[in-house]
């Protein structure tokens, strides 16, 4: 066995596992999302005032405002997630970036992340279309800028706020092959749909391959009695942006599909 897999291999106790933890935490050091500087060390040994609660609470709400304010003249609109990781030259980028364009020629806004990878790509095929291409950034340590491919970006420093965002002004979502973000973002709409606090929207997974092992795991799953078909949005897989998005046209309300505004020419770029 190679040194590579040794160091790859889970640890056989809980002694050996703390011992990782601690060494792999005091070389990456916590972040202070929320902090200055260097308080977030004695964050845990401070008691949280009503004065700070409410000033923290005040930052949550200039958030909210100015998500809602920016995304209020939005029409229809469909959120894509996906991974940051994929470069410009990965059939999931190309992939994603088709979407982006076959959303937008079908008068649908396009919302993302903002950031690159499966991000860019859609943002960049919506823009290319000449559709409406919206960047939701989230402000992180190592300065996740807005991809050149995004017609509006609004910043955000709380995750959640910006989850909110994502999800409220959406009709559809289209899952692109991610990592922890991803399916956290996958699970977060699923579970909304779910218990009927939004929707009924469609959930489609593209990339059939990558999604392969989650069919797997959701049809053992269902078969276990924790949730049925008709629960998860009725989700499906494919590899085609087109039949993605005519899906995605055939649950739209009526008074919705009213208000889809197909580009004048899809030809910005060219």
């Amino acid at each position: 066995m190679t040194e590579n897999r040794k160091k790859r291999r889970r640890p056989a106790t809980l002694d050996a596992w703390e011992r990782t933890w601690q060494r792999h935490w005091s070389k990456v050091g916590t972040k202070g999302f929320e902090l200055p500087p260097g308080e977030d060390a004695v964050f845990f040994a401070q008691t949280r005032t009503p004065a700070k609660e409410r000033a923290r609470l005040k930052r949550i709400e200039a958030e909210f405002v100015r998500g809602f304010k920016g995304l209020s003249g939005l029409g229809p609109a469909v959120t894509v997630f996906g991974s940051a990781r994929f470069r410009d030259t990965h059939p999931y980028y190309r992939l994603a970036r088709q979407v982006g364009a076959e959303l937008a020629r079908a008068g649908l806004a396009v919302l993302t992340g903002g950031g690159p990878g499966i991000m860019e790509a859609a943002n960049r095929g919506a823009h290319e279309a000449g559709g409406q291409s919206y960047g939701l950034n989230i402000i992180l340590p190592h300065e996740q800028s807005a991809n050149p491919y995004v017609e509006r970006s609004i910043e955000f420093h709380y995750f959640f706020v910006r989850k909110v965002m994502l999800v409220k002004y959406s009709c559809a979502f289209v899952i692109m092959p991610g990592g922890l973000g991803t399916l956290d973002e996958l699970f977060e709409a699923a579970t909304l749909i779910q218990c009927q606090k939004i929707g009924p929207f469609p959930i489609v997974l593209v990339g059939k391959k990558f999604w392969r092992g989650m069919q797997e795991w959701g049809r053992l799953m269902m078969k276990q009695g924790v949730f049925t078909q008709d629960e998860l949005g009725f989700g499906w897989i494919t590899d085609s942006p087109q039949e993605a998005v005519d899906l995605i046209l055939r649950t739209l309300p009526a008074a919705a599909a009213a208000r889809l505004n197909p580009p004048k020419s899809n030809d910005r770029d060219r």
